[in-house]
């Protein structure tokens, strides 16, 4: 519903809402995501926002918003905003603190990694409700026989690389990622360039889902 269409003499129409109470994703106390869309509060037009808190060395997924633009907005801490631009094929670096932006125009792939403990950034976007596609729904939902004949990988090879990812991760590493496995160590350049620090994310070992959902898009 548009503001335009919003009867404001209606008793049940909301002009304010604790985004505190309103969790959409929580891995632990120091890592998870908080909305705020027209599903919350009803008087929204074409804005809504994800509250995100990240400890060192987290990332939320690689996605993409379909249907809306998302400005990332540094409360505190330190985050890097990787993004896929799709015009020049390059990987695009931002790294933002505190008072500080980074811009990720509607439907470009990127992550937000966070390069120390206690990080809060914003994510506003210019939809009332945004849409969602995670990259660990896509790797887990295609079909293993799609992906090796689409790009000649050996099918159980893929499929052995693909089994540790968790439908809907959010943010990675997942909890209960086994620390003892192999890990694969990444060094992202601007961790290292602005902040002398690395992180490295594991293999996550435990079992997917046994009946995941339909992977098509999610509405926060």
């Amino acid at each position: 519903m548009s503001s335009s269409s919003m009867d404001y003499t209606l008793p049940t129409t909301q002009y304010t809402f604790d985004v505190n109470k309103s969790t959409l994703f929580k891995k632990d106390n120091q890592n998870f995501i908080n909305v705020l869309g027209i599903n919350q509060l009803n008087t929204l037009d074409n804005v809504s926002l994800l509250d995100i808190f990240l400890s060192a060395s987290n990332v939320v997924e690689p996605h993409y918003h379909q249907n809306a633009a998302e400005l990332v907005y540094c409360i505190s801490g330190a985050v890097i905003v990787s993004i896929l631009n799709p015009f020049t094929k390059q990987l695009q670096n931002y790294p933002i603190t505190p008072g500080q932006v980074a811009n990720v125009p509607q439907g470009w792939w990127h992550y937000e990694i966070a390069t120390v403990d206690h990080t809060h950034i914003l994510a506003i976007f210019n939809a009332p409700t945004p849409e969602v596609i995670l990259g660990s729904d896509i790797l887990k939902f295609t079909p293993a026989n799609i992906m090796a004949h689409t790009y000649c990988i050996d099918e159980n090879v893929w499929k052995k690389a693909v089994a540790p990812v968790q439908p809907s991760t959010y943010i990675g590493p997942p909890k209960g990622c086994d620390e003892a496995n192999e890990s694969i160590s990444y060094e992202h350049p601007y961790i290292n360039h602005y902040d002398n620090q690395s992180y490295a994310t594991q293999q996550y070992n435990q079992q997917y889902y046994q009946n995941p959902p339909n992977p098509q898009h999610y509405n926060y």
